[in-house]
């Protein structure tokens, strides 16, 4: 039996002292008043790769394969620093990376951070780019 076999959607409704924050820091254990008062950090409030997979799963589970590849990316994007996301938005933007640039950046994703995910989205990216013209031109 899985640890989350008897979690049940919406994870916040019942079971709160089982669902973890990225801290560590079970959701049972916060309140508005605490959050509000400055009683948790940035960490508390984020959800967890482990959450974020489980609602993968109750999302597929649904039939909402998108929602749920949406929630595999994010719990990958869990393990990325958030200067390195920024930038790897940065080089998602528009006419701001060449082709090239954006494979090299999906295979560092996928190799560094072990975001499978991630990098191949980052890859349909470059190909949409490609098609529509929304890449930096060649320098």
């Amino acid at each position: 039996m899985s640890a989350d076999a008897g979690k049940r959607f919406p994870l916040g409704g019942d079971g709160r002292d089982g669902i973890a924050a990225k801290s560590g820091r079970l959701l049972g254990e916060m309140t508005l008043d605490s959050v509000a008062g400055g009683g948790a950090s940035p960490d508390d409030v984020t959800a967890s790769a482990e959450t974020l997979l489980l609602q993968a799963r109750f999302a597929r589970e649904a039939g909402y394969s998108e929602v749920a590849a949406n929630l595999t990316r994010a719990a990958e994007m869990t393990r990325i620093p958030d200067e390195d996301l920024l930038e790897i938005y940065e080089s998602l933007r528009p006419g701001r990376s060449t082709y090239y640039q954006l494979l090299s950046l999906s295979q560092q994703v996928a190799s560094r951070y072990g975001a499978e995910h991630t990098g191949a989205y980052i890859r349909e990216a470059a190909d949409a780019y490609r098609e529509t013209g929304l890449l930096k031109m060649e320098d």
